[in-house]
């Protein structure tokens, strides 16, 4: 077996190299206690404000509403589903001097869940050089730094994502459907990866996604005054992309490229194109197989990373929900993560990097954009080149084995035509 044979066979197995092992290897105390305190004191950075957790409390304004008796949806900034109402309902018992507190820190620890579930899809330790680095990269990512500040509920997709893929790579696929339903149930964005349970041909798991979904909506539909409003006045706000105050820091391309001088409609016809060719390679990611971790996570990456592209909102924070279990491949040879394309994105997205011009609150998005953009043009590019390679691959194999079965027949036949010996 030739060399390239050995590392295409290394790769699809999972086995790891040199550097999955180093990487998997334990970190010393000193560095995962620096990597944690920084990961702690990156977290609770937001106190330095005077208002923090605003995300948080439209939620948590909604579930007093309902303890009132009015409607969660009278506050057009309550864009969740009714699930969400009645999850923070315990928030509510809570002063705000306490919420202004914990929500950070809670917000902090669900990301730290999330990304050792991530490592857990490559039975990667929690205490190895790569959660080290995974810490530290966390605590310099700007959309970290969004999502604690802003207290947005995104965290619970940030967990729910990798805990998905954990079950679904132990085999666990209606376990895995159920977790994926009730994230969507407290607020949507894991949408399109209901369509890994179709590309995988799961259809027990969608319909407990489906099932769980719909169980706890309809529910907590029931129990409160006027749901109806979801559907006429929060859909529309949703669909037109809000308004003038979030528009700015929507990252995706319909919101974006207008900005650019790009006419509506076409920018709208730009991202409906992208998200096509993303959502199509992977198709192509799933069918090329490989090490079963690497497949779930970069083709669930994909189908996500389509729908940041084209739908509104798709704000700075959702990049938490792909990037850290994408890094957690890192041990895994043939991941795309292993190349410095991966990383180029990400680059504009370190806190303390100077942008001129980018860094305000407002124009952050031009940045945003590069990254989602940029991961799924990686993603997506690596795995049509993998079906391709895996096209050609196959074809040389039948050849060979097609040549190798002429040999064999025609040694038998010579063998036959020979007088006998005996």
């Amino acid at each position: 077996m030739s060399a390239s044979s050995n590392a295409s066979s290394n790769a699809s197995s999972g086995r790891p190299d040199g550097l999955g092992r180093l990487l998997r290897a334990r970190a010393s105390w000193p560095v995962l206690t620096a990597a944690v305190l920084l990961f702690a004191l990156s977290s609770i950075r937001p106190y330095a404000k005077d208002r923090i957790g605003i995300d948080n409390a439209v939620v948590v304004r909604a579930a007093r509403a309902l303890l009132e008796g009015g409607s969660p949806y009278a506050d057009r900034r309550f864009l969740y589903l009714p699930g969400a109402v009645f999850a923070a309902l315990p928030q509510t018992v809570l002063s705000e001097r306490v919420l202004f507190y914990a929500v950070p820190v809670v917000t902090g620890v669900l990301v730290a869940v999330g990304a050792v579930l991530a490592l857990r899809i490559f039975d990667v330790r929690a205490d190895s050089r790569l959660a080290a680095a995974v810490a530290v990269g966390i605590a310099l990512f700007l959309p970290f730094h969004s999502l604690v500040f802003l207290g947005n509920w995104t965290a619970a997709s940030v967990v729910a994502f990798p805990a998905a893929l954990l079950l679904a790579r132990r085999g666990r696929w209606s376990a895995a459907g159920a977790v994926v339903g009730a994230a969507i149930a407290l607020k949507p964005i894991l949408v399109p990866l209901l369509l890994l349970f179709v590309l995988a041909r799961r259809w027990r798991a969608l319909g407990w996604a489906v099932g769980v979904l719909a169980g706890v909506s309809l529910a907590a539909a029931s129990a409160m005054p006027r749901p109806g409003l979801f559907l006429t006045r929060t859909l529309p706000f949703l669909l037109h992309g809000q308004d003038a105050y979030a528009r700015p820091y929507d990252a995706a391309w319909p919101s974006v490229l207008p900005r650019l001088g790009v006419p509506q409609s076409l920018a709208f016809a730009l991202a409906v194109l992208a998200a096509v060719a993303v959502l199509y390679c992977a198709g192509l990611r799933w069918r090329g197989g490989g090490e079963p971790g690497v497949r779930l996570v970069e083709c669930g990456a994909l189908l996500m990373l389509a729908a940041f592209v084209v739908s509104r909102p798709s704000f700075l924070n959702y990049a938490l929900v792909v990037v850290p279990s994408l890094v957690a491949s890192l041990v895994v040879r043939g991941a795309v993560v292993r190349s410095v394309w991966f990383w180029m994105p990400l680059v504009p997205q370190l806190g303390g990097v100077p942008w001129p011009g980018l860094d305000s609150a407002e124009r952050h998005a031009f940045k945003d954009i590069v990254m989602f953009g940029g991961l799924a043009a990686v993603l997506a590019l690596a795995a049509w080149r993998g079906e391709n390679r895996g096209r050609i691959e196959g074809l040389v194999t039948v050849r060979s084995d097609d040549y190798s079965k002429y040999r064999q027949s025609a040694t038998a036949d010579a063998a036959e035509s020979l007088p006998d010996r005996k």
